[in-house]
């Protein structure tokens, strides 16, 4: 049983006010997932985290194929932290940690997910050509889409995804 960690780093320069409002709000989802992906909320996104709550979506990430995915968020520390764990989708395992904390000049927003790929081995060996770089994908848009909507941290720090 592989059980893969991704982990994210960006630098934004807003506040830790501003960053929990955005991040917060299941809605702003949509706004830093690539179109292609085809996300929609059906349910769970009409009011800000709270430990508990559950968000059911659909995504469409490869192929055309439609996924439900539901989620949970299982703990939330105003603007410090939130976790979402999923309930039923894609995943064998998805568990999700979404850190801000406040650094000189704005704050660093770190994502760390350990995830487990479904299929035992077949799983396991089409990740590093599939799941893996669809990920990487995705939290490289994110990090344009928040440099678009936010600006660029300065001093500049390169945005980072690193796999273990």
């Amino acid at each position: 049983m592989k059980i893969y960690t991704l982990k994210a780093k960006q630098n934004l320069p807003i506040s830790v006010q501003e960053a929990w409002d955005f991040l917060s709000d299941p809605k702003n989802l949509k706004t830093i997932t690539p179109d292609y992906m085809g996300f929609e909320i059906i349910s769970g996104a009409d009011r800000n985290m709270y430990s508990g709550q559950i968000i059911q979506y659909i995504v469409t990430p490869i192929a055309g194929i439609k996924n439900k995915w539901v989620t949970e968020i299982t703990h939330a520390v105003d603007k410090e932290y939130f976790v979402d764990e999923q309930r039923f989708g894609p995943y064998a395992l998805w568990h999700h940690k979404h850190f801000i904390k406040e650094i000189p000049g704005g704050v660093e927003m770190e994502d760390i997910i350990d995830y487990k790929v479904p299929f035992g081995i077949l799983g396991q060996l089409v990740h590093p050509f599939i799941v893996k770089p669809k990920l990487k994908e995705i939290f490289e848009y994110r990090k344009k889409k928040l440099v678009k909507m936010f600006g660029t941290y300065e001093p500049s720090v390169d945005h980072q995804i690193l796999f273990t």
